[in-house]
């Protein structure tokens, strides 16, 4: 099975992480997947942003609920990564997938809804992707799993996956329980026992963040579904060798 690539936070090693120059740049090198975060602002605007606050990525202060979206993307959110990106904001999900419209691989939306509670987020993600993205592939994730559950009651037909640190017991057990059909694995839990486990029930294991080679060889040795990762151009071209090598064998 061929190992998909999943740009993580966009191009993240090279571009100002969830931005869109970051998803440009995944859409340019051909990656499988994109993977990025959202959150809601104080006007009840989805927003794409890792952290709950601002500080690490722009040049302002304080949690993104307590912003509304005009005074949010009056901030920098690029110059902390390199002056050239100067003039990046922070984008809605409307502006990514508005982007990304003739994007045909995996759009990864992961839900922050671990730390900060945004009632009515996950209607909201949904009615976004049914007008920006309908019949182009989409899979949620999070680590907050009942925000998953709320998910699929608003849409029973959405893709959503189990991001996770840890590794469970019988882990599809937990999986089905929930509607998923995929984890999310930290890597040290995707690469053990686990992913076949998870495969012998028809359940994906994409393995986050895999940034050395040594790691992305590794999963596509194990047939993971994914590897998401801040390096999708030297995944790509290794999995590229990868396969020739395959090949050659035989």
């Amino acid at each position: 099975m061929r190992t998909a690539i999943f740009a993580h936070r966009g191009s993240k090693a090279n571009r100002p992480e969830n931005t869109l120059a970051a998803f440009e740049e995944a859409a340019r090198v051909q990656s499988d997947g994109i993977e990025l975060d959202v959150h809601l602002t104080k006007d009840q605007e989805v927003v794409v942003m890792h952290d709950e606050k601002v500080n690490r990525t722009t040049n302002g202060t304080g949690q993104i609920k307590q912003f509304t979206l005009r005074d949010l993307q009056e901030l920098d959110a690029g110059s902390w990564f390199s002056g050239n990106y100067r003039k990046e904001k922070v984008p809605t999900l409307k502006e990514v997938l508005e982007l990304l419209s003739d994007y045909s691989g995996v759009i990864n939306i992961e839900l922050k809804t671990d730390r900060n509670v945004y009632p009515g987020i996950e209607e909201r993600v949904v009615r976004i992707v049914d007008a920006y993205r309908a019949n182009l592939p989409v899979v949620y994730s999070s680590f907050n799993h009942e925000s998953l559950i709320r998910l699929k009651k608003t849409d029973a037909s959405a893709e959503v996956a189990l991001l996770l640190w840890e590794r469970l017991a019988e882990p599809w057990r937990y999986t089905q329980q929930v509607g998923a059909t995929a984890q999310h694995l930290w890597e040290p839990s995707a690469f053990s026992d686990t992913a076949k486990q998870l495969h012998q029930h028809n359940i994906k294991v994409r393995a986050w963040t895999v940034n050395k080679p040594k790691h992305m060889q590794l999963a596509f040795q194990m047939g993971l579904d994914a590897l998401i990762t801040d390096y999708p151009e030297v995944a790509l071209d290794l999995r590229k060798s990868y396969e020739t090598a395959g090949k050659k064998l035989h």
